[in-house]
Formats: C-alpha cells, structure tokens, sequence
C-alpha cells in the first residue's frame, strides 16, 4: 500500500495495491497491521456507505464532536468526488486551511481523516458511492457541520451544489467555536 503525507498533519492518501485481470480487480482497502507498521493505529468500529444521485451532490462539512469525535478512512467505491477536510484543531499551524483529494472507483485511493477536520464530499458522477470507515459510532448529541461555502475551499462547481437542509442551515467557519484542540503530530 501506498501512503502519501498530505499538507495538513495526520490526514493520509492511501493507495491500496490493485491486482487485475480480466475478470477485474482484487484490493485490500484496509489491514491494521499494514497500517500500524507505518505508524497508522486505529480501530475502527462502524462502517458508512452514502449514494448520491446527482452530479454536484455536496455534503458537508461535517464532524463529530468529543468525546465521540471520529477518525475516517474514506473512499469512493463506485463514481468520483472531490474529498475535501479542514482543518479546525485549536492552535494547529495548519488550522483553516483546506485540502481536496480527488477519489474515485477508478483510482482506488482513500483519505485518512484524523479527528479535528471537518470533512465533506462533492459528487462528480451520477450514482457515486462514498464508504468510510469510522473509529467511534455514531452519537446524534456530538454531530456537527459548518457550512460548506465558509471556508475558502476551491470545490470546482459550475452551478448551485444539490445541498441538504441541515448542509445549507450550518453555521459559519467564523461563527464555530471548534470542540477540537491541537496535540501535536496526529
């Protein structure tokens, strides 16, 4: 496997080996023990799996605050998206700043989403099917997101993104007050 350090500390691209034939591809998306011999630890505990229908389907930014916040291995098992997380740990030397990664079925890769970065996705093809892995379940008390359009991320639209309720009433970047705070090297 592959792993490439991104700019903002603790999120990784990860390129899993494909073996191909004619029949298609085999893949191991994840191996803990892989992992942890690169120094990546994480038990993960709960799987998500989220299809879009629309092209320019954006959803984000959101998280999950302590004491449930999550780490997230995510990746594009069917279309392709443009993978986006920001930075919000207090006192991180990156914190606001934003990084895209381009993951698709195609490509294979997945992004490692530390805690402490907001995370959301724009769809770029119908039918696009986003799976991640998380390492704390779900707890609808620490659920968050800041709006989308607040924090300077370059998303590429051409139109108006198909939003959801909850995505289009966030707060602002400015208007948050992160439940995140910086710890060193993640």
């Amino acid at each position: 496997m592959e792993i490439e350090e991104t700019a903002l500390p603790g999120v990784v691209v990860l390129a899993p080996k494909r073996f191909s034939d004619a029949r298609g591809f085999f893949s191991e998306s994840w191996n803990k023990k892989t992992l942890a011999g690169a120094g990546i630890e994480l038990d993960f505990v709960q799987d998500n799996h989220s299809l879009s229908v629309d092209p320019g389907t954006l959803r984000g930014l959101h998280f999950q605050a302590p004491p449930h916040a999550q780490d997230k291995l995510v990746r594009c098992g069917r279309g392709k998206v443009l993978d986006v997380v920001v930075d919000v740990r207090k006192g991180s030397p990156t914190y606001g700043q934003w990084l895209g990664v381009e993951l698709s079925a195609e490509n294979g890769r997945q992004l490692l989403v530390p805690k402490g970065l907001l995370h959301g996705f724009l769809t770029q093809e119908p039918y696009t099917e986003v799976c991640y892995k998380c390492s704390d379940f779900y707890a609808p008390e620490c659920d968050g997101v800041v709006r989308w359009d607040s924090c300077g991320v370059d998303w590429g639209l051409t139109g108006a993104p198909i939003l959801s309720e909850k995505d289009t009433s966030a707060p602002t970047l400015a208007e948050f007050d992160s439940p995140f705070e910086w710890e060193g090297a993640a």
